[in-house]
């Protein structure tokens, strides 16, 4: 196989590992806090937004030290190991157990009666760990030094000159991420990427317990959240495959998107409030019976699950495709703050989103949104004057 093929093999093979991962682990967490919620008149007692909380609190810290641990014990067992704590961590909900499910919460940072519980826990499980396995079909680049030099056995052998070097980069990438963090450009991004780490929290945990608190939904609140799920996914899709395309060759820049982005939010904010009652999030087991400023409709909810996805999906190409331009050379240590950030962000929402009514979480989404669109346009607007003093075409970024 050429280095080419073995290339776009290992591509496939990332994102059907990583799809799998995922949607397993985005799917438990859609519906954590209902089921908790179920459980907690047992033995059982905890919280699904307490443990959303330690898992991107633990990611935030672990983005420091990760750069580290990977050029030690390799990329592919370095994604292994994590695969097999998210399925600990879907496991943990076949037979929870309170500490086994907050201890599981620490390592994966690094709706139904019992039976369904289990069935759907089960299946999530398989799903992971099916991804996980696959990762062991990823297929290491030929060396491209001739055979028999010194530095082309090093690295095979793996000695400790290699590991040395690999540290002394990780070391450096570091530092990186802590002087990059105090430019002016990384500052500013930070708030909206702050912003990106909120509504995160949002789509992934918050509006799904929501949907499956308002009992004037019937008998379909509890299946809406797999549909709600479905329909964020199908947003992000959409807006993924299209503004990363126009991204491309867009000669406007990258401000309009999100500003379309933001507007969409701010709808799918406006209906929500407008839709599910204020202490949905935050709904005892059986549910509320209350009514916000219309009859709760299940179209409605459904149509705001795709407006919440189709809006990320704008803030997130945007701001990968910004950081990618801005910090070509120093893409790693970029890459590393965003995550830093936003998973701090979604770390703060999920903990107090066992405290909030609706409207507050809402109003928190609103204000910040509105500052971190102001400071992504700042942004882009100073980029857009650096291209321009130098004479390249606006598209060009």
């Amino acid at each position: 196989m050429s280095p080419d093929s073995k290339k776009l093999f290992n591509i496939i093979i990332l994102g059907v590992s990583f799809m799998f991962i995922f949607t397993a682990f985005q799917t438990c967490g859609n519906i954590a806090q209902t089921v908790i919620t179920n459980l907690n008149n047992t033995d059982f007692h905890g919280s699904g937004y307490t443990s959303m909380s330690i898992i991107y609190g633990v990611f935030s810290a672990s983005n420091l030290i990760s750069p580290s641990v990977v050029a030690i014990v390799g990329p592919q067992l370095s994604m292994f190991v994590s695969g097999i704590f998210y399925s600990l961590y879907i496991a943990v909900f076949i037979q929870p157990a309170t500490w086994t499910f907050y201890t599981a919460s620490v390592f994966i940072g690094i709706a139904a009666a019992e039976s369904d519980r289990r069935t759907v826990f089960i299946a999530l499980t398989v799903i992971s760990l099916v991804g996980t396995v696959l990762f062991f079909l990823i297929r290491k680049q030929e060396d491209t030094k001739a055979p028999g030099e010194e530095d082309s056995a090093n690295e095979i052998l793996g000695d400790s000159s290699s590991a040395q070097d690999k540290m002394a980069r990780a070391v450096a990438a570091f530092k990186k991420s802590i002087k990059l963090s105090f430019t002016k450009e990384i500052m500013l991004l930070s708030v909206t990427t702050a912003y990106t780490g909120l509504e995160l929290t949002f789509f992934s945990g918050v509006y799904g317990t929501c949907i499956g608190a308002v009992n004037r939904f019937g008998s379909e609140e509890k299946s809406l959240i797999g549909l709600s799920g479905i329909f964020i996914g199908v947003g992000e899709i959409l807006g993924g495959g299209l503004f990363g395309l126009l991204s491309k060759n867009n000669r406007f820049g990258r401000n309009p998107v999100v500003m379309l982005g933001i507007v969409v939010h701010f709808i799918a904010f406006y209906l929500i409030f407008f839709n599910m009652p204020n202490n949905a999030p935050i709904a005892p087991m059986e549910g509320t019976d209350d009514v916000a400023y219309m009859i709760p409709s299940k179209e409605v909810a459904i149509f705001c699950s795709f407006l919440l996805g189709l809006g990320d999906s704008c803030f997130n190409t945007q701001l990968l495709s910004i950081l990618g331009f801005l910090y070509s050379e120093d893409s790693a240590p970029a890459f590393a703050i965003f995550k830093f950030v936003q998973s701090i962000c979604a770390a703060v929402a999920y903990f107090y989103s066992n405290y909030f009514l609706l409207q507050w979480q809402l109003l928190i989404m609103v204000v910040v949104g509105f500052f971190g669109t102001i400071t992504f346009f700042a942004v882009e607007w100073e980029a857009a004057a650096a291209l321009a003093a130098r004479g390249s075409d606006y598209s060009s970024i």
